[in-house]
């Protein structure tokens, strides 16, 4: 019976404490943002890096 009102408690309160509101932290929207931001910084820095590159290399003579 012991087990009983043990296992009884402990989930009256583990829903308790599940149904409190908590701190969850932000938004995920401003993460997705960030991450937009930061990939379209590193495609606008990889084509930069691309297009000198492309330049340089056309710019070595041939024979």
């Amino acid at each position: 019976m012991q087990l009983l009102t043990f296992l009884y408690v402990a989930t009256v309160a583990r829903l308790s404490e599940l149904r409190r509101e908590a701190d969850r932290g932000d938004s995920p929207v401003p993460t997705a943002v960030i991450i937009a931001g930061l990939v379209a910084a590193g495609i606008t820095v990889t084509a930069l890096v691309a297009t000198k590159a492309k330049a340089w290399m056309d710019g070595i003579p041939t024979r």
